[in-house]
Protein backbone atom coordinates (compact mmCIF):
# COMPACT_ATOMS: atom_id res chain seq x y z
CA UNK A 1 0.00 0.00 0.00
CA UNK A 2 2.80 2.39 0.91
CA UNK A 3 4.52 1.68 -2.40
CA UNK A 4 1.36 2.73 -4.24
CA UNK A 5 1.24 6.01 -2.31
CA UNK A 6 4.95 6.75 -2.65
CA UNK A 7 4.75 8.44 -6.12
CA UNK A 8 1.90 10.65 -4.87
CA UNK A 9 3.83 11.62 -1.75
CA UNK A 10 6.90 12.45 -3.84
CA UNK A 11 4.80 14.55 -6.22
CA UNK A 12 3.16 16.34 -3.29
CA UNK A 13 6.58 17.10 -1.82
CA UNK A 14 7.70 18.47 -5.19
CA UNK A 15 4.67 20.76 -5.44
CA UNK A 16 5.17 21.99 -1.86
CA UNK A 17 8.88 22.66 -2.46
CA UNK A 18 8.15 24.67 -5.62
CA UNK A 19 5.37 26.66 -3.93
CA UNK A 20 7.49 27.32 -0.84
CA UNK A 21 10.51 28.24 -2.96
CA UNK A 22 8.53 30.79 -4.98
CA UNK A 23 7.04 32.15 -1.75
CA UNK A 24 10.50 32.64 -0.21
CA UNK A 25 11.89 34.41 -3.29
CA UNK A 26 8.89 36.75 -3.48
CA UNK A 27 9.09 37.31 0.29
CA UNK A 28 12.63 38.69 0.06
CA UNK A 29 11.62 40.91 -2.86
CA UNK A 30 8.67 42.28 -0.87
CA UNK A 31 10.82 42.71 2.25
CA UNK A 32 13.04 45.14 0.33
CA UNK A 33 10.15 47.61 0.09
CA UNK A 34 7.94 46.55 3.00
CA UNK A 35 7.42 50.17 4.08
CA UNK A 36 5.59 50.96 0.83
CA UNK A 37 3.34 47.93 1.31
CA UNK A 38 2.74 48.90 4.94
CA UNK A 39 1.61 52.40 3.89
CA UNK A 40 -1.02 50.76 1.70
CA UNK A 41 -2.10 48.51 4.59
CA UNK A 42 -2.20 51.46 6.99
CA UNK A 43 -4.29 53.69 4.69
CA UNK A 44 -7.79 52.57 5.88
CA UNK A 45 -6.73 53.14 9.50
CA UNK A 46 -5.28 56.58 8.73
CA UNK A 47 -8.53 57.57 7.01
CA UNK A 48 -10.56 56.25 9.95
CA UNK A 49 -8.52 58.33 12.40
CA UNK A 50 -9.21 61.43 10.32
CA UNK A 51 -13.02 61.11 10.29
CA UNK A 52 -15.64 62.09 12.85
CA UNK A 53 -13.16 63.25 15.46
CA UNK A 54 -11.84 59.73 16.03
CA UNK A 55 -8.68 59.90 18.11
CA UNK A 56 -5.91 57.33 18.05
CA UNK A 57 -2.48 56.27 16.93
CA UNK A 58 -0.57 53.23 15.72
CA UNK A 59 2.10 52.30 18.26
CA UNK A 60 4.98 49.86 18.71
CA UNK A 61 4.64 48.11 22.06
CA UNK A 62 7.82 46.03 22.11
CA UNK A 63 11.38 46.47 20.77
CA UNK A 64 11.05 43.67 18.20
CA UNK A 65 7.51 44.52 17.10
CA UNK A 66 8.73 46.62 14.17
CA UNK A 67 10.79 43.71 12.80
CA UNK A 68 7.93 41.23 13.18
CA UNK A 69 5.57 43.69 11.51
CA UNK A 70 7.90 44.08 8.54
CA UNK A 71 8.09 40.29 8.21
CA UNK A 72 4.31 39.88 8.46
CA UNK A 73 3.72 42.59 5.87
CA UNK A 74 6.24 40.99 3.51
CA UNK A 75 4.80 37.51 4.00
CA UNK A 76 1.25 38.73 3.39
CA UNK A 77 2.28 40.45 0.15
CA UNK A 78 4.36 37.46 -1.02
CA UNK A 79 1.50 35.04 -0.30
CA UNK A 80 -0.96 37.17 -2.28
CA UNK A 81 1.44 37.54 -5.21
CA UNK A 82 2.33 33.84 -5.20
CA UNK A 83 -1.28 32.65 -5.38
CA UNK A 84 -1.25 31.96 -9.16
CA UNK A 85 1.81 29.71 -8.74
CA UNK A 86 0.25 27.97 -5.73
CA UNK A 87 -2.98 27.34 -7.66
CA UNK A 88 -0.91 26.01 -10.57
CA UNK A 89 0.94 23.57 -8.30
CA UNK A 90 -2.34 22.41 -6.73
CA UNK A 91 -3.65 21.68 -10.18
CA UNK A 92 -0.52 19.82 -11.27
CA UNK A 93 -0.84 17.61 -8.19
CA UNK A 94 -4.50 16.80 -8.92
CA UNK A 95 -4.24 16.55 -12.73
CA UNK A 96 -2.65 13.04 -13.02
CA UNK A 97 -5.83 11.51 -11.62
CA UNK A 98 -8.08 13.20 -14.17
CA UNK A 99 -9.16 12.31 -17.68
CA UNK A 100 -7.68 14.13 -20.67
CA UNK A 101 -10.76 16.30 -21.26
CA UNK A 102 -10.81 17.25 -17.55
CA UNK A 103 -7.18 18.40 -17.72
CA UNK A 104 -8.20 20.93 -20.37
CA UNK A 105 -9.57 23.26 -17.69
CA UNK A 106 -6.16 23.83 -16.08
CA UNK A 107 -5.65 27.33 -17.48
CA UNK A 108 -9.23 28.49 -16.74
CA UNK A 109 -8.88 27.08 -13.22
CA UNK A 110 -5.63 28.94 -12.48
CA UNK A 111 -6.87 32.13 -14.16
CA UNK A 112 -10.27 32.32 -12.49
CA UNK A 113 -8.94 31.13 -9.11
CA UNK A 114 -6.43 34.00 -9.18
CA UNK A 115 -9.07 36.49 -10.36
CA UNK A 116 -11.56 35.46 -7.68
CA UNK A 117 -8.90 35.69 -4.97
CA UNK A 118 -8.09 39.23 -6.15
CA UNK A 119 -11.79 40.17 -6.23
CA UNK A 120 -12.32 38.81 -2.71
CA UNK A 121 -9.27 40.62 -1.34
CA UNK A 122 -10.27 43.82 -3.16
CA UNK A 123 -13.83 43.63 -1.83
CA UNK A 124 -12.48 43.24 1.70
CA UNK A 125 -9.97 46.09 1.33
CA UNK A 126 -12.21 48.67 -0.36
CA UNK A 127 -15.62 47.82 1.10
CA UNK A 128 -15.58 45.68 4.25
CA UNK A 129 -12.39 46.64 6.07
CA UNK A 130 -12.84 50.48 5.95
CA UNK A 131 -16.37 50.14 7.34
CA UNK A 132 -15.35 47.66 10.04
CA UNK A 133 -12.32 49.64 11.22
CA UNK A 134 -14.30 52.92 11.34
CA UNK A 135 -17.11 51.25 13.28
CA UNK A 136 -14.71 49.69 15.79
CA UNK A 137 -12.71 52.88 16.35
CA UNK A 138 -15.78 55.12 16.62
CA UNK A 139 -17.29 52.94 19.35
CA UNK A 140 -16.54 54.60 22.69
CA UNK A 141 -14.03 57.01 21.17
CA UNK A 142 -15.57 59.93 23.01
CA UNK A 143 -14.52 58.27 26.26
CA UNK A 144 -10.99 57.22 25.32
CA UNK A 145 -8.45 57.41 22.48
CA UNK A 146 -7.18 54.34 20.66
CA UNK A 147 -3.57 53.18 20.87
CA UNK A 148 -3.39 50.26 18.47
CA UNK A 149 -0.47 47.84 18.39
CA UNK A 150 1.01 47.86 14.89
CA UNK A 151 1.52 44.09 14.94
CA UNK A 152 -2.07 43.42 16.06
CA UNK A 153 -3.39 45.73 13.36
CA UNK A 154 -1.41 43.99 10.61
CA UNK A 155 -2.55 40.57 11.89
CA UNK A 156 -6.19 41.68 11.90
CA UNK A 157 -5.85 43.22 8.41
CA UNK A 158 -4.17 40.21 6.80
CA UNK A 159 -6.57 37.73 8.40
CA UNK A 160 -9.59 39.58 7.02
CA UNK A 161 -8.15 40.19 3.52
CA UNK A 162 -6.86 36.63 3.08
CA UNK A 163 -10.07 35.21 4.55
CA UNK A 164 -12.17 37.00 1.94
CA UNK A 165 -9.73 36.10 -0.84
CA UNK A 166 -9.92 32.40 0.00
CA UNK A 167 -13.70 32.49 0.56
CA UNK A 168 -14.24 33.89 -2.94
CA UNK A 169 -12.72 30.68 -4.36
CA UNK A 170 -15.97 28.82 -3.63
CA UNK A 171 -17.54 29.31 -7.11
CA UNK A 172 -14.28 28.27 -8.84
CA UNK A 173 -13.96 25.18 -6.64
CA UNK A 174 -17.61 24.29 -7.24
CA UNK A 175 -17.16 24.64 -10.99
CA UNK A 176 -14.09 22.39 -10.92
CA UNK A 177 -15.73 19.70 -8.75
CA UNK A 178 -18.85 19.84 -10.88
CA UNK A 179 -16.85 19.58 -14.09
CA UNK A 180 -15.23 16.33 -12.98
CA UNK A 181 -18.57 15.00 -11.73
CA UNK A 182 -17.97 14.97 -7.97
CA UNK A 183 -20.87 17.28 -7.04
CA UNK A 184 -24.11 18.53 -8.57
CA UNK A 185 -26.35 21.51 -7.86
CA UNK A 186 -28.51 19.17 -5.74
CA UNK A 187 -25.46 18.40 -3.58
CA UNK A 188 -25.09 22.05 -2.55
CA UNK A 189 -28.85 22.55 -2.21
CA UNK A 190 -29.06 19.61 0.18
CA UNK A 191 -26.13 20.92 2.23
CA UNK A 192 -27.41 24.51 2.34
CA UNK A 193 -28.72 24.55 5.93
CA UNK A 194 -25.43 23.15 7.23
CA UNK A 195 -23.48 25.56 5.04
CA UNK A 196 -25.22 28.54 6.68
CA UNK A 197 -24.02 27.41 10.12
CA UNK A 198 -20.47 26.78 8.84
CA UNK A 199 -20.39 30.18 7.09
CA UNK A 200 -21.34 32.05 10.27
CA UNK A 201 -18.76 30.08 12.28
CA UNK A 202 -16.06 31.00 9.74
CA UNK A 203 -17.20 34.64 9.81
CA UNK A 204 -17.02 34.66 13.62
CA UNK A 205 -13.46 33.28 13.58
CA UNK A 206 -12.10 35.64 10.92
CA UNK A 207 -13.83 38.91 11.85
CA UNK A 208 -13.72 40.91 15.10
CA UNK A 209 -16.07 39.79 17.90
CA UNK A 210 -19.08 41.88 16.86
CA UNK A 211 -22.25 40.87 15.02
CA UNK A 212 -22.04 43.57 12.35
CA UNK A 213 -18.60 42.46 11.11
CA UNK A 214 -19.73 38.83 11.05
CA UNK A 215 -22.72 39.73 8.87
CA UNK A 216 -20.45 41.71 6.54
CA UNK A 217 -18.55 38.51 5.84
CA UNK A 218 -21.38 35.98 6.09
CA UNK A 219 -23.74 37.67 3.61
CA UNK A 220 -21.27 37.69 0.67
CA UNK A 221 -20.37 34.06 1.46
CA UNK A 222 -24.03 33.05 1.32
CA UNK A 223 -24.29 34.89 -2.00
CA UNK A 224 -21.23 33.01 -3.30
CA UNK A 225 -22.82 29.74 -2.18
CA UNK A 226 -25.92 30.62 -4.17
CA UNK A 227 -23.75 31.54 -7.16
CA UNK A 228 -22.04 28.14 -6.88
CA UNK A 229 -25.42 26.40 -7.04
CA UNK A 230 -26.30 28.42 -10.14
CA UNK A 231 -22.96 27.53 -11.79
CA UNK A 232 -23.48 23.84 -11.06
CA UNK A 233 -26.99 23.96 -12.51
CA UNK A 234 -25.31 24.66 -15.87
CA UNK A 235 -22.08 22.67 -15.44
CA UNK A 236 -23.38 19.50 -13.79
CA UNK A 237 -27.12 19.59 -13.02
CA UNK A 238 -28.51 16.75 -10.96
CA UNK A 239 -30.71 14.16 -12.70
CA UNK A 240 -34.41 14.48 -11.93
CA UNK A 241 -34.31 11.31 -9.83
CA UNK A 242 -31.57 12.74 -7.61
CA UNK A 243 -33.45 16.02 -7.10
CA UNK A 244 -36.64 14.16 -6.17
CA UNK A 245 -34.65 11.98 -3.75
CA UNK A 246 -33.15 15.10 -2.10
CA UNK A 247 -36.62 16.63 -1.73
CA UNK A 248 -38.01 13.42 -0.22
CA UNK A 249 -35.14 13.30 2.29
CA UNK A 250 -35.82 16.90 3.32
CA UNK A 251 -39.53 16.17 3.80
CA UNK A 252 -38.71 13.12 5.92
CA UNK A 253 -36.38 15.18 8.12
CA UNK A 254 -39.08 17.83 8.62
CA UNK A 255 -41.65 15.20 9.55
Amino acid sequence: MFEDLKPHIQDLRKRLVISFGVLIVVFFICFSFWETIFEWIKLPLSEAFGEGGVKGELVQLSPAEGVFTAMKVSFFASLALSMPVIFWQIWLFVAPGLYKHEKMIVLPFVFFASIMFAIGAGFAYFVVFPFVIKYILAFGNQQFSSSISVENYVTFFTRLILGFGIAFELPVLSYFLGKIGLITDATLKGFFKYAIVIIFIIAAVITPPDVLSQFFMAIPLIGLYGLSILILSFVNPAPKEEEESEEDDEEEEKS
